[in-house]
């Protein structure tokens, strides 16, 4: 008959991890895209002799991540939520055109319509949050139906044409650099993952939407109003759309009715 210590000993055997294991977990597992960007910046660095490293093309990279950034928060919300937003690209350019033909179109001042323009957003995820928690809609069907129309709209509102000459304040905002690194752009890029991380991982709002998207019937038993989470996270994700629409404006200084093809891929991959 086994003693007591050795019985012990072998349920702490049992039940932890072997070193190895660990190590394949993390190569394999949720880190493993990390490990591998990681490898592929050593190697990135070597071989072009350090310049990979440089403070130029880290600010050049941080530029170009801005948009699929503010995307991916976003979408990260909805795939945390069990869901998935297929018209985050098609929003980014239907808000930019409305923003677009608002300011030089219409004669309105800019700040409103990029106010009006992230209004807009809203209302697209707004419309998709509706569609899934009301009409029952599967998430993939009911934004699959709003990046069409969206895409679209954003067509229509101009004849397909783009709308450029921004002033210069507001192309200054991707630009102009403070202290010798800083766009606003880029400041709102960080400000809003900052943001996003405290939300999702200390907020009560944001812990709910794990039980959410872990089970949903579960979480309604439990007290959280899983319909109108929902709802309000495809209206953040909207929001998110046109605020990542008026940076690419500032941008490129001008609206395109073709922006954003295909970065519901892209945003869905870092989220």
């Amino acid at each position: 008959m086994a003693s007591p210590q050795n019985h012990t000993q072998e349920t702490i055997a049992a039940v932890s991890p072997r070193r190895g294991a660990s190590w394949a977990n993390i190569v394999v597992g949720v880190q493993g895209p990390l490990v591998g960007l990681l490898l592929l910046c050593v190697v990135f660095s070597f071989s072009t002799n350090n310049a990979f490293l440089s403070l130029r093309n880290a600010l050049n990279v941080l530029d170009q991540v801005t948009v699929l950034g503010i995307l991916a928060i976003g979408m990260t919300a909805v795939i945390v939520s069990g869901g998935i937003d297929l018209s985050v690209g098609s929003v980014l350019a239907f808000s930019m055109m409305v923003t677009g033909w608002l300011s030089h179109d219409c004669g309105l001042p800019l700040v409103l319509s990029i106010v009006l323009g992230i209004v807009v957003g809203a209302a697209c995820g707004l419309v998709n949050g509706l569609l899934v928690t009301r009409a029952k809609l599967p998430a993939f069907i009911a934004t699959l139906s709003m990046m069409t129309i969206a895409r679209g709209l954003a067509n229509i509102i101009t004849d397909g044409r783009q709308i450029v000459d921004y002033p210069d304040w507001f192309d200054s905002l991707a630009t102009v650099r403070y202290f010798g690194f800083l766009s606003i752009t880029v400041a709102l890029f960080i400000v809003l993952v900052i943001l996003s991380w405290i939300h999702l991982g200390y907020r009560t709002q944001g812990r709910s939407l794990y039980a959410i998207g872990g089970s949903p019937e579960v979480a309604r038993l439990a007290g959280i109003h899983v319909r109108r989470m929902i709802t309000w996270v495809y209206v953040g994700s909207g929001i998110l759309s046109a605020v990542a629409a008026i940076v690419m404006a500032s941008r490129l200084d001008s609206s395109q009715p073709s922006a954003g093809l295909l970065r519901q891929w892209s945003s869905a991959a870092p989220a």
